[in-house]
């Protein structure tokens, strides 16, 4: 038997363009594309579909319910390009011991975390060293 495979993320928007443009801009997706109605950007094997709603408001009500994180290559260039398009922070940049973390706003109020681990730290884990 097949087991499940987390493929993709359907993100509802009043603004679903505004979305898509942002998210292309400050994370380059490795594909944006439309396909029928929705917008589709593919992170790795991931996809995340963004589509237009009329039975959502125009910001997300509850934001820390989802958190979407990124596992980035340079998470401070990924931080200036989201500066030069007026994100708001959660919570700034911050390194932790050489591995980095923020969490923004996209522009709908929906959280997105950075994450950029150090290679010390992604050693440790593939050890399953965990530091409890």
């Amino acid at each position: 038997m097949k087991r499940p495979n987390l493929d993709s993320m359907l993100l509802a928007s009043t603004d679903p363009d505004r979305l898509r443009d942002w998210y292309a801009a400050v994370l380059d997706p490795a594909a944006s594309d439309t396909v029928d109605h929705y917008r589709v950007l593919r992170f790795g094997t991931f996809h995340l579909l963004i589509d237009h709603r009329d039975d959502v408001g125009p910001k997300a009500a509850d934001p820390t319910r989802v958190i979407l994180n990124f596992d980035v290559a340079d998470a401070r260039a990924v931080a200036t390009r989201m500066d030069e398009r007026g994100t708001e922070w959660v919570a700034p940049l911050e390194d932790r011991d050489g591995s980095h973390f923020a969490t923004a706003k996209d522009p709908d109020g929906n959280y997105v975390q950075l994450i950029q681990m150090s290679e010390e730290h992604l050693a440790a884990m593939e050890r399953g060293e965990t530091g409890a």
